[in-house]
């Protein structure tokens, strides 16, 4: 066992020597390495000063202050860092397996006060409504044991984006714009396509799925969907389309646009849902969870999206619509639209914990929360099933040592 933790240790310093040759400066090396070891310590509190604490008791406030520095104020490529941590999980999938999906996500992170950059009164995910938060956008790679973010990035409302003190304050670049969370995604999705990152059925929700634009530029990609879509969501029923453009009558240009009637019209999905006969469900089991089978009552019909399509001179080609109606519920709980073939199957980091307010440190923080999971992920991939034993063990606490945030802190 002991030879099993020093061989963990041991890739474990290489790893993060391999994250600091994408820092530049030498002098952000050690900072880095002991703020990366902090994440991945034992202890509740992740933020600066109680990691610094676990790292080098005998000296808290020189490497508070270092560490503080190279996240919060130094100005290296986040995205090299996550390149760095993305290629060590290929890396150990590669014997193995392959990637399985690419999975786009809100991350949301609530916060209490609104100087933080990108705090605004928004949906969070991880409270189930609208609060304040922070939200980013996230891309990550998927595999049966281990899912792993490969961008990540702050979603920055357009009040802020507009508000040129708040912007200086915490420093959010000249160059960032106002962009929505589905157009983050798809920069995000470019880039690791032209970086190689290998190919896989993307999977998103359906804040990302009901934007038509967003499913487009996917398919005009190649990438095969699964999303998720509201229930006001229109399709056409099963064996109909729009129909053709009308009879050219030899006058002026012909009829190019495929057209709809009052009888001849798409439907909400809630609606064809209701009209499907009980031979079109099924109940699936699809794993046992902590209170047992975990199963509900499906069907998968191939429909046409008919978002706008009267403006197309051909109907959109079909796709799966794959509905959830739980026995028991009045409507279906869940709709999703999904360009596999017709023959397809079917917080411990602290990534919360930064207490800072900038754009550089929000996102550096986040990059260096990533890169220690990505180890993980990438000793959980390679060494599969997993041993229990600890990577690091941490320092002894200076006596009466109590962080701030801590509770009864000060």
């Amino acid at each position: 066992m002991r030879n099993l933790t020093t061989a963990r240790a041991q890739r474990f310093h290489a790893y993060v020597e391999r994250l600091t040759t994408a820092l530049g400066h030498r002098d952000r090396h050690e900072p880095l390495r002991a703020y990366v070891m902090g994440l991945c310590l034992p202890g509740e509190r992740k933020s600066i000063e109680p990691m610094a604490a676990r790292v080098d008791p005998r000296h808290v406030p020189a490497r508070h202050q270092s560490m503080h520095h190279v996240v919060a104020n130094a100005p290296w490529d986040d995205a090299a860092v996550l390149r760095v941590a993305r290629d060590t999980v290929l890396a150990a999938l590669a014997p193995s397996g392959r990637v399985e999906a690419w999975i786009v996500d809100d991350t949301g992170l609530p916060k209490k006060g609104r100087h933080s950059v990108g705090v605004a009164r928004q949906y969070c995910g991880v409270l189930g409504k609208q609060e304040n938060c922070q939200v980013a956008v996230t891309l990550s790679l998927a595999h049966a044991h281990a899912s792993v973010p490969v961008a990540y990035r702050l979603y920055l409302p357009e009040a802020w984006v507009q508000d040129r003190r708040r912007r200086r304050a915490v420093g959010v670049p000249k160059a960032v714009t106002f962009r929505t969370k589905w157009q983050i995604a798809l920069e995000q999705i470019a880039q690791c396509r032209a970086e190689g990152v290998p190919p896989a059925p993307l999977v998103a929700d359906a804040g990302y799925g009901v934007v038509t634009a967003f499913r487009d530029q996917l398919t005009a990609w190649a990438i095969p969907y699964v999303v998720g879509i509201s229930s006001e969501t229109t399709v056409w029923a099963p064996g109909r389309a729009p129909l053709p453009p009308r009879t050219y009558q030899g006058r002026g240009r012909p009829p190019s646009r495929v057209r709809r009637t009052a009888r001849h019209r798409p439907l909400r999905v809630l609606v064809l849902a209701q009209q499907l006969p009980a031979s079109a469900w099924r109940t699936v089991t699809w794993r046992q969870g902590t209170r047992g089978a975990m199963r509900s009552r499906f069907a998968a019909v191939r429909v046409r999206p008919a978002h706008r399509d009267e403006w197309r001179s051909a109907p959109r080609p079909e796709e799966w619509l794959l509905i959830e109606w739980p026995h028991g519920e009045a409507t279906p709980t869940k709709y999703r639209l999904s360009t596999l073939p017709p023959t397809r199957s079917r917080t411990e980091l602290g990534l919360d914990h930064f207490e800072g307010r900038g754009w550089r440190g929000f996102h550096h923080h986040a990059t260096l929360c990533i890169a220690a999971y990505a180890f993980l992920a990438a000793e959980r991939l390679a060494h599969f099933p997993p041993v229990p034993v600890a990577v690091l063990r941490p320092a002894r606490l200076p006596k009466g040592f109590t962080p701030r945030g801590a509770a009864g802190a000060s």
